[in-house]
């Protein structure tokens, strides 16, 4: 069934960073985890690996399906531990899809997130997440410290 355009999680931020410092923290471990997780295994190339530790039960992995510098990321996204895909609110690993966008705006870069592919019952938790990542995000591309990783709600099971 196709994800009708409406039914994707859509956030957008202003970060006062360029646009290549931006792209940096979507594609380098180091980077990565001053804004999202604990641990990341990143391979930033069509087919490479996307692994994120938030906490011992969140691990996001997928894989990167687009990379073009300082424009576009799309990896895919998923859960470990909901291989199986039950449940109303499963996500399996790379089972959706997440588009990013970056564009020059001003001395800054609009960030613009698409998250596809998710089931219904897990858009509210997801977009709850990318509110609060992009907004660390934007503090730590712009050279700020977003403080301590709060505890993140783990991923919803049935």
């Amino acid at each position: 069934m196709a994800v009708r355009q409406h039914e994707a999680v859509e956030r957008e931020v202003r970060i006062a960073a360029g646009q290549e410092t931006v792209f940096e923290f979507f594609i380098d471990p180091e980077k990565m985890i001053l804004w999202k997780g604990r641990r990341a295994e990143l391979d930033a190339r069509p087919g490479g690996i996307y692994r994120v530790e938030i906490n011992d039960q969140a691990i996001a992995r997928g894989e990167y399906v687009a990379v073009d510098p300082p424009s576009r990321i799309v990896f895919t996204w998923g859960w470990e531990g909901q291989e199986a895909g039950s449940g109303e609110h499963a996500v399996p690993p790379g089972s959706s899809r997440v588009e990013v966008t970056l564009e020059p705006d001003g001395d800054g870069t609009l960030v613009r997130l698409r998250h596809l592919d998710l089931p219904e019952a897990s858009r509210e938790i997801h977009g709850q997440g990318w509110d609060l990542y992009l907004g660390r995000l934007a503090v730590a591309a712009s050279g700020g410290d977003p403080g301590p990783e709060p505890i993140p709600q783990t991923p919803e099971e049935d």
